[in-house]
């Protein structure tokens, strides 16, 4: 990205397959669910949208820990979303829920993290929530915790 604009170019890669390319030089792959002519072999771009969520709050939660020295051994972001039934099919709520995993974790450190990058410096969010209720939650987990409940979620 060269100052404040974005480049990025997409491209057909073959059945509703589409790869993207942005200006950092790195690639992604799209495409759709076999009902709609797809192959089902990636996240369809919608999903992209919520990857993108996820990895924009995250990065600035862990940001904001690291910058109060606190460490974090695991961090998970779960997000729900609810499509509307009619087209276009856009999300009308989306719940992100965080899950930390480290010893000592200050609870209100991490809600803190949370409300910054909500508030202030994810611009994924910003730009969602001008059409769309979003929420938060978290929890903190020990890392003994942590492995017997993702242990149990595969």
């Amino acid at each position: 990205m060269a100052g404040n604009e974005l480049k990025l170019s997409c491209r057909f890669a073959g059945d509703m397959t589409l790869v993207a390319r942005s200006d950092s030089g790195h690639w992604t792959i799209m495409d759709v669910a076999e009902s709609v002519g797809g192959n089902g072999g990636a996240m369809a771009p919608f999903e992209h949208l919520f990857a993108a969520l996820a990895g924009c709050t995250g990065s600035d939660v862990l940001y904001v820990m690291r910058k109060k020295r606190i460490v974090i051994d695991d961090l998970r972001i779960e997000i729900v979303a609810h499509r509307v039934d009619t087209h276009p099919k856009i999300a009308d709520k989306i719940h992100i829920h965080f899950i930390f995993v480290g010893v000592d974790i200050p609870a209100v450190a991490a809600e803190k993290a949370i409300e910054l990058s909500q508030t202030k410096y994810c611009s994924v969010t910003a730009m969602i929530k001008a059409t769309c209720e979003i929420t938060t939650s978290f929890e903190i987990l020990t890392p003994s915790e942590a492995r017997a409940q993702f242990a149990s979620k595969k």
